[in-house]
């Protein structure tokens, strides 16, 4: 602290300020809205086969919207397991008391992280035989089986036993007591796109060869081992994807990853993008607005200075492409997005004030900005969009 030399008789150590003390509506947050991932995790499984299972995908800090409340949600909605991408992540859930099963779905590969993963009750993704064998020597060490899922590489060249040596070092993995194989799935990399549905397709392609590999390695009809192949695109084309459980994350926050059938889901958005207005100037004709200089007022300008930027995770490339609401009304961003503020354009406005909150995704009235509407307009994909935003914008549960 700087050294301040109080007034006579006032002591600053006797009025100390904590982080908690400030508001998180302050400047800038996001809303979650806890409800709507219930209601929506409900309505995608009844779109589901009968038994198929719902792994609700929380990686991401829960694509950006807080974990521990999608974990909370998705689970009340009918969730039966948890997906994260990290031994991290999948700790972190557990600290919070979550107890469902969990799946890290990227890979752990020295003995140090897998026995953090068994001893937390979580279970690795697991792409070789080498993985495996770690893993039964860590069960056998604690005379206990370890739990885990295998993966196959049908398409998507990431992680995953090569498909064409799968079933052989299958029925070496068969031989190991100490594992206990509760899956065994593959990732479909091209399931949002519109030809998905054709029989040539790469993501009809994937889904033959995950068949016949599973027709090789022969599993008994009473097996509890859960097939799954997958995620929210594969789970909306039909169900001929779904087999003992769907690996379900855009969907499950409110936006399908299949245009043509958006409409028919009744899916909501969880999350609510808002900032306040931290500043209101006014500017003369032909004035130059933020870095470059790109944007020049063409008459006068009234302008809101919003107090949030790229530094929190709006694409600095939707400069003056995007816009925001205020009571059900919509106002164009203007100038280059800078990295803790942005301008926007209210010369329309009588009643914004230093204070108004204003909506940059999410609706107000019957007006809606959604991430699918920033991901076009920025070249990119929905998923990068709620996941770009930072730990700094406060996460305010609103049920």
């Amino acid at each position: 602290m700087q050294n301040r030399q109080p007034k006579q008789g006032f002591n600053f150590d006797k009025y100390p300020i904590f982080e908690q003390d400030i508001d998180p509506k302050q400047r800038a947050w996001i809303e979650v809205k806890g409800k709507a991932l219930e209601a929506n995790v409900r309505q995608l499984r009844t779109k589901l086969s009968t038994n198929c299972q719902f792994m609700a995908v929380v990686k991401a800090d829960g694509y950006g919207h807080d974990a521990k409340v999608v974990s909370d949600y998705a689970i009340r909605g009918g969730a039966s397991e948890l997906g994260v991408a990290t031994l991290k992540e999948g700790i972190k859930l557990r600290s919070f008391g979550v107890k469902k099963p969990i799946l890290i779905l990227g890979n752990l590969y020295t003995k140090r992280d897998l026995i953090i993963s068994f001893k937390n009750d979580l279970m690795p993704t697991i792409s070789s035989i080498r993985e495996c064998l770690i893993c039964n020597n860590i069960g056998k060490h604690f005379g206990l089986k370890f739990s885990l899922h295998l993966k196959i590489d049908t398409g998507m060249s990431r992680l995953g036993f090569e498909s064409s040596k799968f079933v052989q070092q299958f029925e070496k993995i068969k031989s190991f007591e100490n594992i206990s194989i509760e899956g065994i799935y593959s990732h479909l990399s091209s399931a949002d796109e519109d030809n998905a549905l054709n029989s040539q397709s790469i993501t009809q392609l994937q889904r033959l060869k995950f068949n016949e590999l599973l027709k090789q390695i022969n599993l008994d009809q009473d097996n509890e081992i859960k097939i799954h192949l997958a995620n929210s695109a594969g789970m909306l084309l039909n169900k001929d994807f779904h087999f003992q459980m769907v690996r379900v994350g855009l969907s499950m926050y409110g936006y399908s990853p299949l245009a043509k059938i958006d409409k028919n889901l009744l899916l909501k958005p969880a999350l609510y993008l808002k900032a306040n207005v931290a500043f209101i100037r006014i500017i003369d004709q032909g004035v130059s607005v933020s870095y470059g200089g790109k944007f020049v007022s063409r008459r006068q300008t009234k302008l809101a200075v919003l107090s949030i930027g790229y530094a929190d995770g709006v694409p600095r490339n939707l400069s003056g492409k995007i816009n925001v609401i205020h009571n059900n009304k919509f106002y164009p961003q203007v100038g280059s997005i800078t990295m803790d503020q942005m301008m926007v354009d209210i010369t329309d406005s009588n009643e914004i004030r230093i204070g108004s909150t204003m909506v940059l995704l999410g609706s107000d009235g019957d007006k809606t900005i959604s991430p699918l509407e920033w991901a076009r307009k920025s070249n990119t994909i929905p998923w990068e969009i709620l996941c770009s935003f930072k730990n700094r914008l406060p996460r305010v549960q609103v049920d």
